[in-house]
């Protein structure tokens, strides 16, 4: 009986409505991400450039997001029931993946502002090597709260659910680890976005005198607006998500708003900066677009040999 209501409670939620935007989207980028990521890969001028090993890896962790966002939603609108401990090992690599994204698209705007400072000096500090051994500590440092939670938390039912969604997941770790929880996410947000601000104003100051904000639509001008809505579109995600668990631990809301407001979330809002960056964050790179261009000319060269 209470499997049946379960189920009944599902189906009104219209989890299969969610699948249409997560799924345009998903495609769209997971066409544009591999291709970026083939052309970075492929000349040793682009992956020997910091700059564009961080674009890299927020590609890949992006893509690491949603495969396993529209995983998630296609789960849920199916009704497909899975162990409690699979949803939360998806939810913890869905965490981890998106604070990857959030912490790589701080650091470059730190790249960009190491690069303007201290030109003479730059290349020299960060080498590839160096640069390699910081994306490894990024990804080691953004995985070890969500699997401690992960760990702490493996002792506990083993039943199946209905729903994966990651305010729920978190939200009943919450009840256990409610500060660290917050404190993770809020500590992870204020950081970065200071550390973003503080890059920006700082570029600012130090470029104002060359000349390169007077005109109007001028490359700087179109670059700074262009990432501002882009780090928007990534930051604005977290922070709403924050507030799903707030919500759901105070219960302040009806559980049907609650699960609608996370799969909106997870299935539009979060996976739009996505969309967006391998042409805001890629394709604005004039060396990965000269690149990409040579190497679609390449491909298209070898196929027609082929063929003849």
């Amino acid at each position: 009986m209470v499997k049946l209501f379960a189920s009944i409670i599902v189906e009104s939620w219209h989890l299969e409505l969610f699948c249409i935007p997560a799924t345009v989207i998903t495609l769209a980028t997971l066409i544009a991400n591999p291709v970026l990521l083939c052309c970075i890969f492929t000349f040793r001028a682009l992956r020997q450039e910091t700059r564009y090993l961080l674009v890299a890896n927020t590609l890949v962790a992006d893509m690491l997001f949603l495969v396993l966002n529209l995983t998630t939603t296609f789960i849920n609108s199916v009704e497909v029931r899975i162990s409690w401990m699979a949803c939360e090992l998806m939810t913890i690599v869905l965490v981890t993946a998106y604070s990857s994204a959030i912490l790589t698209v701080t650091v470059m705007v730190v790249d960009t502002f190491a690069a303007v400072n201290w030109p003479l000096h730059y290349h020299d500090f960060l080498t590839p090597a160096r640069t390699y051994s910081l994306l490894v500590l990024m990804w080691v440092l953004v995985a070890i709260f969500p699997l401690t939670l992960l760990i702490i938390k493996w002792e506990s039912s083993t039943e199946n659910v209905f729903a994966c969604l990651a305010v729920i997941s978190l939200g009943l770790i919450q009840n256990k680890n409610v500060e660290g929880v917050y404190v993770y996410f809020l500590v992870c947000a204020i950081a970065c976005s200071l550390v973003i601000f503080y890059c920006y104003i700082r570029l600012y100051m130090v470029t104002r005198t060359q000349g390169i904000w007077q005109t109007r639509f001028s490359r700087a001008r179109v670059t700074v607006l262009a990432h501002g809505v882009l780090l928007f579109l990534y930051f604005v995600p977290g922070f709403l998500f924050a507030l799903e668990l707030l919500m759901f631990r105070e219960q302040s809301s009806h559980p049907d708003v609650n699960v609608w407001i996370s799969t909106l979330n997870g299935s539009f809002f979060m996976l739009l900066p996505r969309a967006l960056a391998p042409y805001l964050y890629g394709l604005r790179y004039r060396e990965i677009s000269e690149y990409l261009t040579l190497l679609l000319h390449r491909q298209r060269r070898l196929s027609q040999i082929s063929l003849s």
